[in-house]
């Protein structure tokens, strides 16, 4: 088969694939509604698993991203949706030469000593292939699949049909702000260049991190649809569950500074703690020394009130002070507040800080809790307290920062870690000020080509 008839059959193959969701998530949709007219539910769940499990790319991303935001669809639909592998079939080698051509011009191979046109692996945007530069150097080069961007626009509006169908059955929870979020940073991902000044803003936060590695991009060998960066060997997380609780410690730890030390001090989250997006690397001695951050596509940059807002919620709640917790909910964008919707927030964020709140060594969450169960019980707390006080719109800044601590929290979980997250956390917001985080993260953005 020449190429050309390959990627004729590959636009055929996409043409049938938006059908098949189209058609999938209009029965899905349809079940849904019958849901909420008051009918068995049937097999809704299971044939959203149907209709979304055999496609590929970014839908997946989408589903998964929707599956761990709390009461984004209903809690059944989730944990369909949480089953899903974010994967996609790939891209055969005479393909990838093709691909690589387009983005590094005819001599392209020439720019390497050695690269493997076999994917190290596949994800739902691209795949990555290991390499090696003329130097030496080993690479890994992210390849976008093509046609991408349509890919996504297409995924994206049948995400609004979900999302609208259960916004309209059950209307506690108003979702039209978690679907323009979700929109902007999945359409973000398609950017390969803004990824590599993610990751060299990144470079810049966790300098003094030791524990947490950054790899290095390439830019002559980097374009909008192709990374190339330094290749960071590593375990999977995942490998070390069976460890030794001060290992498995160890890892968590890394796990808490690569997270919160950007958040506390620039403003900047890592809004997908995918297992994948991690993995561990060992000291000389064969000991783990921490973890490697391997994906910068889904970041998001607070403003420093933001931040301001995340630190007084946990001040306001250890302290009970209520003025600084209504201050706090404002500043994270939250409207109509009353007392009543204080107090129902104020489940949530509990379930959340509650490890952050009390100077003890233990688990994030209780003995039998399941990764993917995490935050599900106290979730639905919240859902059927909002049902008697009205709906509500949950903020966009909410999302991400809300999505992001749920994932953290099942790493934990994964890992069974036992920490004293008290002082983790006291580490990183100590003396804090927003003033400071706000000219850090401005000369850090500035310097990583996100600035202006």
């Amino acid at each position: 088969m020449s190429e050309r008839d390959d990627e004729r059959n590959r636009l055929s193959g996409r043409l049938s694939r938006y059908a098949r969701v189209g058609v999938g998530m209009g029965g899905v949709a349809a079940r849904m509604g019958v849901r909420a007219l008051g009918a068995r539910p049937g097999s809704g769940p299971a044939d959203l698993a149907n209709a979304l499990g055999g496609l590929k790319g970014p839908l997946m991303k989408v589903a998964q991203l929707i599956a761990t935001i709390p009461d984004a669809v209903p809690p059944e639909y989730a944990a369909e949706l949480m089953k899903l592998q974010n994967e996609a079939p790939p891209m055969g080698g005479a393909f990838v030469r093709r691909r690589m051509a387009s983005e590094l011009g005819a001599d392209w191979r020439e720019k390497f000593a050695e690269f493997d046109l076999n994917p190290s692996a596949a994800a739902s945007l691209g795949q990555v292939h290991k390499a090696k530069a003329p130097d030496g150097t080993q690479l890994a080069c992210k390849l976008q699949y093509p046609d991408m961007a349509s890919a996504v626009e297409a995924d994206l509006a049948q995400l609004k049909i979900l999302l609208g169908v259960h916004r309209r059955m059950d209307g506690v929870i108003d979702t039209s702000e978690i679907a323009k979020e979700i929109g902007e940073r999945v359409r973000e991902e398609l950017d390969y260049r803004r990824e590599a000044k993610h990751a060299a803003l990144y470079a810049q936060m966790l300098a003094d991190v030791p524990e947490v590695r950054v790899p290095q991009v390439w830019p002559e060998l980097s374009t909008g649809r192709l990374l190339t960066q330094t290749w960071l060997e590593g375990t999977r997380l995942l490998s070390w569950k069976d460890a030794s609780q001060e290992i498995r410690n160890r890892i968590a730890v890394a796990m808490f500074r690569a997270w919160w030390h950007p958040f506390a001090h620039y403003g900047v989250i890592h809004g997908d703690p995918h297992l994948g997006n991690y993995t561990v690397f060992t000291r000389e001695d064969g000991e783990p020394g921490g973890i490697n951050l391997l994906d910068y596509g889904c970041i998001r940059i607070f403003p420093p009130r933001f931040v301001k807002g995340v630190v007084d919620l946990y001040h306001g709640l250890r302290e009970e002070d209520e003025a600084r917790v209504v201050a706090a909910y404002e500043a994270w964008g939250f409207k109509g507040l009353d007392r009543e919707l204080i107090g129902i927030l104020n489940i949530w964020a509990r379930f959340i800080y509650g490890p952050l709140l009390t100077d003890k060594v233990q688990a994030i969450a209780g003995k039998g809790t399941s990764p993917t169960e995490y935050g599900r019980r106290q979730a639905f707390e919240v859902h059927q307290a909002l049902k008697k006080k009205g709906p509500v719109t949950v903020p966009r800044e909410f999302v991400f920062m809300d999505r992001a601590a749920i994932g953290l929290g099942g790493v934990f979980l994964h890992l069974k870690a036992e920490l004293n997250f008290y002082r983790l956390f006291n580490d990183e917001i100590e003396n804090f000020d927003e003033g400071a985080v706000a000219a850090r993260q401005a000369a850090a953005l500035q310097q990583a080509g996100l600035g202006g």
